[in-house]
């Protein structure tokens, strides 16, 4: 039981590490999207 109560500090903070860089890389990923697609929009129109 002790060596949980020495790992779960470890264990809790990559999990938090690991969703926060999937939200950043999420978060990337929609902003090239949305601006592939504005660009796709202003090349149409010209």
């Amino acid at each position: 039981m002790e060596y949980v109560l020495v790992l779960l500090p470890s264990a809790v903070v990559g999990a938090i590490f690991w969703f926060a860089m999937r939200a950043i890389f999420n978060a990337d990923k929609a902003e090239r999207d949305a601006l592939a697609q504005a660009e796709r929009e202003s090349t149409d129109n010209d």
